[in-house]
């Protein structure tokens, strides 16, 4: 009888022990975050720093390029020589044109001399006036051709001229496009030429961001060279056809400044603020989408969760406007939300992996 009581005895406390450890429960660990002001979040876009005006030279005849008198990246005064074509073919074309004023002058001449002639024998009623008025047509066709020959003779001196290539105003050779020998025709590129003055940033807007931008918009502007110093700009222009290889808009962003130090070529950043209308943002990695329905894991009394839907914005680099559905004092979970279930009591902690207070607890 004795063993029988202890034996009793001891099997009672083996299951109060197993009870008092099943009532402990193992919480899963679940980064959580709090939704940020969409007014914080900054949009950047690398570019460069370019010219306000940037001309496409090219010569107005065409021909083979004989001399070329400047290379890229050289800077340049205004009506300076930058390359000349073969004045061959233009020279021979001034001799033709002006053995033609000299024909037509002396057409003219004969056919002055004739109708004089004739006026003094209709004087003298020896000719009819119908003959008299043939030879008064021809003085007048003799006297329209000289004047056609010499526009012409005077468009042939103006070609001479087109086959050196001057630049129009000072500035840097941003392109070259031709070498010594090449055959250009008339209104073909040759050089690039950035003219001096206003400075401006070229970037490249992704599709889901043009839509963001009009101009005339306030950004800010940092140049590599001068870490940590921002300049005022505005959106100046917004090209409508995207790029048919990169599919991408450019735009380009004007200083607000007079003068800023900003060489051509140098890399800058654009920052663009986001829309002040959207009110909060998550990350990423918090979203989840079901039935096209996207979804955030909220962190709800006592530590317990609850899928939400909310409607949210255009999605960024890292994070992403919500609309509708969250607070500014939620909690949601920021990652692992694929393997949550709704209900769920977790242990929210911050990415140091340290225990957050959330407000039931407070």
């Amino acid at each position: 009888m004795l063993r029988l009581a202890l034996f009793c005895a001891f099997s009672v406390v083996l299951v109060g022990c197993g009870q008092e450890q099943a009532a402990v429960p193992r919480l899963r660990p679940a980064m959580v975050v709090q939704p940020q002001p969409a007014s914080q979040a900054v949009l950047s876009y690398p570019g460069e720093v370019r010219a306000r005006f940037e001309p496409e030279l090219a010569f107005r005849v065409g021909g083979k390029v004989a001399r070329r008198l400047v290379n890229e990246g050289d800077r340049v005064k205004a009506d300076q020589p930058l390359a000349e074509l073969d004045p061959q073919d233009v020279r021979l074309q001034l001799d033709a044109s002006r053995a033609q004023v000299a024909a037509a002058e002396a057409n003219l001449t004969m056919v002055k001399a004739e109708r004089d002639r004739y006026k003094t024998l209709l004087e003298r009623g020896m000719v009819s006036h119908s003959l008299f008025d043939n030879q008064e047509n021809l003085y007048r066709a003799g006297l329209a051709r000289l004047q056609q020959i010499k526009a012409e003779n005077q468009v042939a001196g103006n070609q001479a001229g087109y086959a050196v290539l001057r630049a129009p105003q000072a500035g840097v050779i941003a392109r070259r496009q031709v070498e010594v020998g090449q055959v250009v025709a008339a209104g073909q590129t040759v050089f690039t030429l950035a003219a001096d003055g206003e400075r401006e940033v070229l970037i490249s807007l992704p599709e889901q961001s043009i839509g963001r931008m009009k101009v005339g918009d306030p950004v800010s502007v940092e140049l590599w060279s001068q870490a940590g110093a921002r300049f005022a700009g505005r959106v100046r222009e917004l090209t409508p056809v995207a790029d048919p290889r990169s599919r991408t808009f450019a735009a380009r962003i004007a200083f607000e400044a007079g003068k800023v130090p900003a060489e051509l070529g140098q890399s800058a950043r654009v920052l663009i603020a986001a829309d002040h209308s959207v009110p909060l943002s998550v990350p990423l990695s918090a979203v989840t989408a079901e039935n096209g329905a996207t979804y955030v894991w909220r962190l709800d009394a006592h530590d317990t969760l609850k899928r939400v839907a909310v409607e949210v914005g255009p999605y960024g680099e890292e994070t992403v406007p919500v609309l509708q559905g969250l607070k500014a004092s939620d909690w949601v979970v920021a990652a692992g939300v694929h393997v949550l279930h709704d209900g769920e009591q977790v242990r929210p902690v911050d990415r140091s992996n340290r225990v957050v207070v959330t407000a039931d607890k407070e």
